[in-house]
């Protein structure tokens, strides 16, 4: 038995999961707690007669989970999975699976398969499986906002937990365009202080609300906001809130209104000076006109007067 434990040749690890039959090589399952998954390790050699499997915690060491020989029919469970009902392993023709039912938290790791046969030690790339708490539920509204510069806006974020005893931390962090991966820009402090319970229902639920208020916004302040819960060994993610700034400070129907305005103004303008050219050009006319008539007269006038001071010579015949 000894051997088994220590000796291993290369089996790739599929992931399955029962409900959807479907299977992926080395790749990442995520369920909720409480589900089921069926893990997934086909093998090619007719030589291998030992099969293992291996659970593997990040910064521990890996952990021996069960044995079976080639033609046994129950396999052989180590440590703490001895005698732990929600742990199966089944060894068919080319194929060997390991059931985990009613999944915890502490079951997220990478599983590692094996088959054991002459003096060789192999690994394959593994599957790594991330179980998330059921009763952790995060609200983010809304998830667009759009906002002007100057303004001022409270992010608000909702976390619903159920059989926990609500001891969690919460983080904002802030995603920009073009930035790296997003960064925190805030940690409340005192969770437990901003939450309520309610036993209104079959299962008790705690509800608290998380705040956070940005004054006197600038571009800068542009991108998406998320509210992030560390949790019985996880963080989990709200969907983000999305700040979209008007750099110019006035919205796309103001702006309509501006230019229809400016546009009657621009007509009326052009209207009065239409208006006084014409006045003006009429009043001109008419004033050459009443000029011209009295210096007509004035001349016919001076006429006559002249024919009467020099009459005409009439010569006499005799």
């Amino acid at each position: 038995m000894l051997t088994i434990g220590v000796i291993f040749l290369l089996c790739p690890v599929y992931p399955l999961k029962a409900q959807k039959g479907s299977q992926q090589d080395g790749a990442l399952i995520l369920l909720e707690e409480g589900q089921n998954v069926t893990i997934v390790c086909p093998y090619q050699s007719d030589m291998a007669m030992h099969f293992s499997w291996y659970r593997h915690i990040i910064g521990h060491k890996p952990e021996l989970i069960s044995t079976i020989y080639k033609y046994e029919s129950k396999a052989t469970f180590y440590h703490e999975f001895k005698d732990n009902p929600r742990f199966n392993m089944v060894n068919g023709k080319g194929i060997t699976y390991l059931n985990i039912s009613k999944l915890q938290i502490s079951d997220s790791a990478t599983y590692y398969c094996g088959s054991a046969h002459s003096n060789i030690v192999e690994f394959g790339d593994g599957t790594e499986l991330v179980v998330r708490a059921s009763h952790v539920h995060i609200l983010q509204q809304p998830t667009v906002q759009l906002v002007k510069s100057g303004d001022s806006v409270i992010l608000q974020c909702t976390v619903l937990t159920g059989s926990i005893s609500g001891d969690h931390s919460v983080y904002w962090l802030k995603h920009g365009s073009g930035e790296s991966p997003p960064g925190i820009i805030y940690a409340h402090g005192d969770t437990n202080s901003q939450c309520s319970r309610s036993s209104e229902t079959d299962s008790p639920t705690q509800s608290c609300v998380y705040k956070l208020p940005k004054t006197n916004l600038s571009l800068s302040d542009a991108g998406t906001y998320y509210c992030a819960v560390a949790v019985c060994g996880q963080i989990l993610f709200g969907n983000g809130t999305k700040l979209n700034l008007d750099n110019k400070g006035v919205s796309c129907s103001e702006h309509i209104h501006i230019l229809v305005l400016l546009s009657i103004i621009r007509t009326s303008l052009m209207s009065c000076c239409v208006s006084v050219i014409i006045i003006w050009h009429c009043t001109t006319r008419r004033a050459k006109t009443t000029v011209n008539v009295p210096f007509q007269k004035e001349m016919h006038y001076g006429r006559q007067l002249e024919s009467f001071s020099h009459p005409r010579k009439t010569r006499l015949l005799v």
